[in-house]
């Protein structure tokens, strides 16, 4: 074959490589905004446009939150039989006095969740890292029958031994004891194998949630995450909010070196909507278990007198498994809802467009706004991607504290006026709303909301307020970056 010959079939795969190309630019126009959000389809085609190959192999991967049919249909039948066994249940008596907006964010609530608002609970905030963890393992040494714990990540170390050693206590003294943690979430932390080797030993009954295991068919996309956080005693007391079951540098050697922990916020809480959370339980390990439990509800015990009496509580689950994305719905509701005052922590606030202009726009109608962020994220890519929507916020009279570093402010958790509390597993940010399994509990009740603004109070008594000519003085570099990460960020 001569020099022209080679021309030729060069020419040749050229032409087919260049009319490949452009049929997958074309296909992709009308295959990857199908059932998306534009921006979220915006940043695909992008990425596709750029880079044909590259884009489908990414999208093949990430382009879809589906769980697989089997779960989804699990989760469907789960879903059934909560709205079967509360569709009776009558409105609370003190929803009557909720403002119209509130009553209508219980009515949605029911509608995406099927889980009811209760009346009659016990709650008590837990702020302190360390008090959270012993509060909870008291909770399981005093354990009758049952225990159910659910958590992104654990493992076991210095500070959460005793309450692993509690479960195993538990266990010998006849308590049946149910443990599920995310496969990935928890893989990724140093320990695991220790931790497997306990849980072996032992005669807890445990699961990893959304696990990755080709070999056997069960395969989704990888970044699928349950990232719930709840205990369960006796379906009497309850846990769940944002701390993972770790000590606070997450045993990673780095995070020691540079004095870097977590602020989390816990809440405990008694009576009805204990039943909710235990009900979240059951369906997780009926998917992951395929083993049906049964839920009871129970009274208020009165075991921490200490705690604010008479919360009325809605549980929030959400997830790929719900048609709608619960939590920012329930967000957007309550902010459009804020008249006076709105207070927002969140470690990975990456708001898309609704929840931008709920809280852009609560700001310019008056209603005194502010967001607690973390100084320096944990996470490169989020943290800048973060940082791209401060601008808009500080011109619109929002006003951003952020807690210093090395600490990382990871507590989830918004107050509305003097009305309504929402504390749970929940970031502000894409990947909840649409790819994680997610907790948050709304507490409708001023006393908690007063409780919440001296955790807020404690948080703005350390942190700096950011301003916007200080934002404005920032690189260009750093820019860049920001915008770069804020588009990444809608790849979903």
């Amino acid at each position: 074959m001569d020099f022209s010959d080679l021309s030729l079939v060069a020419a040749v795969v050229g032409a087919v490589v260049v009319g490949i190309e452009i049929s997958m630019r074309v296909a992709a126009l009308g295959i990857i905004p199908g059932n998306r959000k534009p921006s979220t389809g915006m940043a695909w085609l992008l990425l596709v446009l750029l880079n044909p190959m590259l884009g489908f192999i990414g999208f093949g991967f990430f382009g879809s939150n589906r769980v697989g049919r089997r779960r989804h249909q699990r989760l469907e039948e789960i879903r059934a039989l909560v709205d079967e066994h509360t569709r009776e249940l009558p409105p609370p008596a003190s929803a009557a006095a909720f403002s119209p907006a509130v009553r209508s964010a219980v009515t949605l609530n029911r509608t995406l969740g099927a889980l009811p608002l209760h009346d009659d609970n016990d709650v008590m905030l837990l702020p302190d890292y360390a008090a959270a963890i012993g509060t909870m393992t008291q909770a399981v040494r005093e354990a009758r029958e049952t225990v159910h714990v659910e958590f992104y990540i654990m493992a076991l170390d210095e500070v959460t031994r005793p309450f692993f050693d509690a479960l195993v206590e538990a266990t010998e003294r006849g308590v049946t004891v149910r443990l599920l943690y995310d496969h990935l979430g928890t893989r990724g932390i140093p320990g695991y194998r220790g931790l497997l080797r306990f849980l072996r030993r032992s005669r807890i009954e445990w699961h990893p949630m959304l696990p990755i295991k080709p070999l056997s068919g069960r395969f989704r996309r990888p970044d699928l995450r349950n990232h719930r956080k709840l205990l369960v005693v006796d379906g009497e007391v309850g846990f769940t909010g944002s701390l993972n079951l770790t000590e606070p540098g997450y045993n990673k050697p780095r995070n020691h070196r540079l004095g870097r922990e977590w602020v989390e916020l816990m809440v405990r809480v008694e009576g009805p909507v204990v039943a909710s959370l235990d009900a979240v339980f059951v369906g997780d390990w009926w998917v992951e278990a395929d083993e049906e439990l049964e839920v009871v509800g129970h009274p208020v015990t009165g075991r921490a007198p200490e705690s604010l009496h008479h919360v009325p509580c809605q549980l929030v689950p959400s997830g790929p498994g719900y048609p709608s994305e619960n939590s920012l719905r329930l967000f957007t509701t309550l902010l459009y809802a804020a008249e006076r005052r709105l207070s927002i922590t969140s470690p990975y606030f990456v708001p898309d467009e609704s929840l931008l202009y709920a809280v852009t726009t609560a700001a310019q109608r008056g209603v005194a706004v502010e967001l607690f962020v973390s100084e320096q994220s944990d996470q490169f890519m989020v943290g800048h991607a973060q940082a791209s929507y401060y601008r808009a916020l500080l011109e619109a009279g929002v006003r951003i504290h952020r807690y210093p570093a090395p600490y990382v402010l990871h507590s989830k958790h918004f107050s509305v006026d003097d009305e309504v509390a929402v504390v749970g597993s929940s970031n502000m940010d894409q990947r909840s709303f649409s790819l994680n399994y997610e907790l948050s509990l709304m507490m409708v009740d001023a006393h908690v909301v007063t409780a919440l603004r001296e955790v807020e109070d404690a948080y703005r008594a350390v942190s700096k307020e950011l301003t916007l000519g200080e934002w404005e003085r920032r690189s260009v570099g750093a820019r860049y970056v920001d915008n770069v990460m804020r588009l990444t960020s809608a790849l979903q």
